[in-house]
């Protein structure tokens, strides 16, 4: 568990369902298109339900780690972290995040993602974090680079949308 000012990032458990199902819902537009895994198993409390046990049985097998962000005087969830494409042998990984649309804009993510890599390279030990990250996100690319992350070059024809368009990403890296 990562604590700073009045927030919490820790790992997401299945007690969780309501808080995460009602972080997606209140988000879900704007999730769409770069959150396509997320947005499609997380129709209905019962996907949700069963989408969250995936997730954690991937955590416990070390293939992926989700986190939440928690105010923690009001308990709400105003943010996730997660940890995918994982690849022990270098080892790396590629951080995924959002913050719900009512605390964007605040610099919350900002602290919240230093300290989250941080914890990255001290307790889970990963040598190099990644992200990607469309064009059109200046948010994120302003947050990656108040963080540290350099930007490491556009791969094209990286993603699919959930409309199928096929975009390019910029990447950002940083090495411990």
């Amino acid at each position: 568990m990562i604590k700073f000012e009045n927030y919490i990032i820790r790992p997401i458990e299945n007690s969780d369902l309501a808080l995460y199902f009602d972080l997606v819902e209140r988000n879900r537009k704007r999730l769409e298109d770069f959150f396509t895994g997320t947005t499609s198993r997380t129709k209905s409390k019962e996907d949700t339900e069963v989408f969250l046990a995936e997730m954690i049985k991937r955590r416990e097998a070390k293939t992926y780690f989700p986190f939440v962000l928690v105010n923690s005087e009001t308990q709400d969830f105003i943010g996730f972290f997660d940890l995918k494409n994982i690849d022990w042998s270098i080892p790396k990984t590629e951080m995924g995040c959002y913050t719900d649309k009512d605390f964007t804009g605040k610099g919350i993510t900002s602290k919240a993602m230093k300290y989250f890599v941080k914890y990255c390279f001290e307790k889970l030990r990963f040598k190099k974090i990644f992200l990607r990250t469309h064009e059109s996100n200046k948010a994120m690319q302003i947050i990656a680079e108040k963080c540290g992350f350099e930007k490491e070059g556009v791969i094209r024809i990286d993603y699919k949308t959930t409309s199928g368009e096929l975009i390019d990403l910029i990447y950002y890296g940083m090495l411990k």
